[in-house]
């Protein structure tokens, strides 16, 4: 498996007849600002790269953006204003990213994946942290009884009511779970820049829609092959997926 996959988003509440002792479960307050601190840190990096884009006329990645020091920003951006703008984002990012590992640090000490769970790891995107999310919102994968049940729950399908193949409205997207949905996202921005395969099929996705669509399509697929890897125990096939 790719290492740096993606972090964890904990849980608030659990599904019927679950049993799980309080202290082990990561608190609302925690799950709360994992999500919160990432969605915030991603908006900063958004933000470097524009000034980065519109400035020298590069594109640079997330990860070498988290690992700029003083020093590089200054060789880059001698202007002060350039200079103190991007130091902004890029301090606020690496103190998030910190403050987020140590919660991620401790959250792990306290929860273990169940053996029913671990086939989850074989599928793109997924790692230990993104495993224990789907574990703690999900519980037990039999109260879902198809496929459907489960995206729909994942809030991985679109929601719209159609007429004579006119659309004339949508339904409640709050319905399901967000931090699932949060987790087959992450999940599916992680596969795509570490799997070939489901790159092309992102791209391909992409430029028929757009980055949004082409990714929930991504997260869409992850979510049903869960599905199937989690009642079924099947085995995770990247091409007949992707292909």
């Amino acid at each position: 498996m790719p290492s740096g996959l993606p972090t964890f988003s904990g849980s608030r509440s659990f599904p019927k007849g679950i049993s799980i002792q309080k202290k082990s479960v990561p608190s609302g307050t925690c799950s709360e600002s994992v999500s919160t601190w990432s969605v915030t840190s991603t908006s900063h990096i958004l933000s470097i790269k524009n000034i980065v884009s519109r400035n020298l006329g590069i594109t640079m990645k997330s990860d070498v953006i988290k690992r700029l020091k003083d020093e590089d920003v200054k060789k880059l951006f001698p202007e002060p204003h350039l200079y103190l703008s991007v130091m902004a984002s890029l301090t606020t990012v690496q103190h998030l990213t910190g403050q987020v590992g140590q919660i991620e640090k401790t959250l792990l000490g306290q929860i273990r994946l169940r053996d029913d769970f671990k086939g989850l790891l074989a599928i793109p995107g997924i790692g230990i942290t993104l495993g224990l999310t789907i574990m703690l919102e999900v519980g037990d994968i039999r109260r879902f009884e198809a496929v459907g049940n489960y995206a729909s729950y994942c809030r991985c399908v679109q929601s719209v009511r159609r007429s004579n193949d006119k659309k004339t409205g949508e339904g409640n997207r709050k319905n399901g779970n967000k931090y699932l949905s949060w987790a087959y996202v992450e999940a599916a921005n992680m596969a795509k820049r570490y799997y070939p395969t489901i790159k092309r099929y992102y791209e391909k996705k992409s430029a028929k829609t757009n980055t949004t669509v082409a990714i929930k399509a991504v997260a869409h697929k992850l979510a049903r092959a869960s599905y199937y890897v989690l009642k079924d125990e099947a085995v995770f096939d990247e091409k007949r997926l992707f292909g």
